[in-house]
């Protein structure tokens, strides 16, 4: 396995495109600030540059390269595998009703034929504001065979929540789409790790009437009204204050696991919160405030999860998602998070990654994949 990593800075490569690393098992990874978009000629040329391999990315809320975190720039990871085999799959998506379909769609595409190898591993880039993340996971694992690690995130906009992209094969970036790609291969090594951090506050609530991922009432009230409540004079920053303050969701009192959830957009006239994944009626929430020491600890607790078991002293890619709501809390410490999981990773491995709308990773090793909000989640490629 040979790895490269690169920059697009300005105007500029950091270094020039190592097109000797193309082949049918090249995968390269592209996360693009989403003003890229309205410039894409230094992504065509990555699709261009790389003509035989699986070309993907999307836009981010901050691009990871190393131990850095920058904007306006595009971080570059180039991965050619000696003994694992590659497949991209595409599918458009215009309504978050459709997300489950979509889901199933890309399985579909990712095993319509025989493989001679075993699926290992899918990680998936979505756009971020047309999904419902909790049913495209779900429509994808349940179409996927046993035991495969699906890991990935939503494009993100900054903390704008206007429209994000994903890259298509021929180089465009373009809304309203979902890419994955499947990686098939008996040697294939497959770490992944997933924390949060953040401490729930306040009193529960029950969460009395959702549809999907957007939420109407909690204890029979308003949502909105009530979310506001909480936030006080940062109300009218909606919905890009409620980064700082998510929701913990369980899906009855009962269930000891819960899940972080973020909100993309509000409803003035329905009252109500759209997030990135579902709301389960019934189901209890909490809301949560972070501490930074505490976030920074759990990047590098999923990096740990995600470094056990790779072989020693092979080339390793590392992928971090992360969310946007970590990085306005962690503020000019942002870079601490990324210097952790660089930290937990064998040395000379190459880290890349990006700042989400949401994050797609099993909760604990072994675990299946579900959507996650204000989470780091890490995924690690080496082959044996």
């Amino acid at each position: 396995m040979e790895l490269c990593h690169l920059q697009h800075l300005g105007d500029r490569w950091t270094a020039p495109l190592p097109r000797w690393l193309d082949s049918s098992n090249t995968l390269v990874l592209a996360f693009g600030a989403p003003e890229r978009k309205a410039s894409s000629a230094a992504l065509r040329e990555l699709a261009d540059t790389f003509p035989q391999s699986v070309v993907m990315g999307c836009s981010t809320s901050g691009e990871i390269d190393g131990v850095q975190v920058h904007d306006g720039s595009i971080s570059v990871a180039i991965a050619r595998f000696d003994h694992t085999q590659l497949r991209r799959a595409s599918t458009p998506i215009a309504f978050a009703d459709d997300s489950y379909a979509a889901g199933s769609r890309l399985a579909m595409l990712l095993t319509a034929d025989p493989h001679s190898t075993p699926l290992r591993a899918v990680f998936i880039l979505s756009d971020g504001l047309s999904v419902n993340g909790t049913p495209l996971v779900q429509g994808l694992s349940d179409g996927l065979p046993p035991g495969v690690v699906i890991t990935g995130g939503l494009a993100g906009d900054g903390s704008r929540f206007g429209q994000t992209w994903v890259l298509q094969g021929n180089g465009s970036p373009e809304a309203g789409h979902i890419s994955a790609v499947a990686l098939y291969g008996e040697r294939l090594r497959v770490g992944h790790g997933c924390d949060a951090g953040w401490s729930d506050f306040g009193p529960e609530r029950r969460i009395t009437r959702s549809q999907g991922s957007v939420l109407f009432e909690l204890d029979g009230k308003p949502a909105l009204q009530l979310y506001k409540a909480y936030l006080g004079e940062r109300a009218n920053e909606l919905p890009g204050a409620a980064l700082l303050f998510p929701l913990s969701v369980r899906r009855s009192s009962a269930d000891s696991e819960s899940l972080v959830r973020t909100i993309l957009a509000v409803d003035e006239e329905r009252q109500s919160l759209t997030f990135a994944g579902d709301m389960p009626e019934g189901g209890i929430a909490r809301l949560m405030r972070a501490n930074t020491d505490k976030l920074i600890t759990s990047a590098g607790l999923a990096a740990q999860q995600a470094a056990q078991g790779l072989p020693e002293g092979a080339p390793t890619l590392v992928i971090s998602v992360s969310c946007v709501g970590r990085r306005l809390v962690l503020g000019e410490r942002t870079d601490e998070e990324v210097e952790t999981v660089v930290d937990a990773m064998p040395a000379g491995a190459a880290h890349v990654g990006f700042y989400s709308y949401g994050e797609i990773s099993p909760a604990v090793p072994g675990g299946s994949a579900s959507l996650h909000n204000q989470t780091m989640t890490v995924t690690a490629l080496a082959e044996a």
